[in-house]
């Protein structure tokens, strides 16, 4: 259910390396939580962000979120498409529904984040 070509944090979001970068989400459970998504609030390029911090907001018909980054760096690109259409996140949150791509600062953060197995285990703890 959650790719294994990218890890995962405690707080739901994806991380997923390209060419020396990340490109960042949040998962399918994080969605199906939220249900509905109306809004969202995302960086521009070139804000720096720090691991495990909030870069963004998430906002449903039910609640609003913080959106943490899995890693440090600078954001070097922003799916500008969601602003527009933040219900494509409830559609496609492992796939066209990233939401910015960091150029990391330390590749040791890499190592903090979850596997897709280790992921699974989180969600299957917190009743999914």
């Amino acid at each position: 259910m959650y790719p294994d070509d990218r890890r995962y944090t405690r707080e739901h979001e994806w991380a997923k390396r390209e060419d020396g970068r990340v490109r960042v989400g949040i998962t399918r459970f994080a969605a199906e939580r939220l249900s509905d998504v109306v809004y969202i609030e995302l960086p521009t390029v070139g804000t720096e962000v720090r691991a495990m911090q909030p870069f963004g907001v998430v906002e449903s018909v039910k609640a609003a979120s913080d959106l943490y980054a899995p890693v440090s760096g600078r954001v070097v690109e922003v799916n500008a498409d969601l602003l527009e259409h933040p219900e494509r996140i409830n559609q496609d949150p492992h796939g066209d529904a990233w939401l910015i791509v960091v150029e990391p600062a330390n590749d040791t953060e890499w190592d903090q984040l979850l596997t897709a197995e280790a992921y699974a285990a989180l969600v299957a703890a917190e009743g999914a």
